[in-house]
């Protein structure tokens, strides 16, 4: 067996959730901080809870908004790529290659 391999143990770590709640484990960490606990968990309470900590809804508006963005202009310069490609002439045969091979060095 390796010795110095395993974690400390804390048999008493403090556990506080941010409705005040605070209670002891065992755990590798001295202390812990949750955002729901058993005493504020709507499954045990019975009463619904929002959280939203971090605004995730808006997050998530956001990001949907910058992606459409990069979209948009993506198209756009795909669009403008194909009627530049429309407008130059290219050759489909040889035949034609060497016809404009020629017209080129006339002019």
């Amino acid at each position: 067996m390796k010795k110095d391999i395993h974690p400390t143990w804390y048999p008493q770590s403090k556990v506080s959730c941010t409705c005040g709640n605070s209670f002891t484990v065992g755990s590798t960490l001295p202390e812990i901080h949750v955002v729901i606990c058993h005493k504020c968990h709507p499954l045990y309470t019975g009463q619904e809870k929002l959280i939203d900590t971090e605004g995730l809804v808006q997050k998530y508006q956001k990001r949907q908004a910058s992606y459409e963005k990069i979209k948009s202009e993506t198209v756009g310069k795909k669009k403008e790529r194909e009627t530049t490609r429309e407008q130059t002439v290219r050759p489909r045969t040889l035949r034609e290659m060497l016809d404009l091979a020629k017209k080129q060095a006339l002019s």
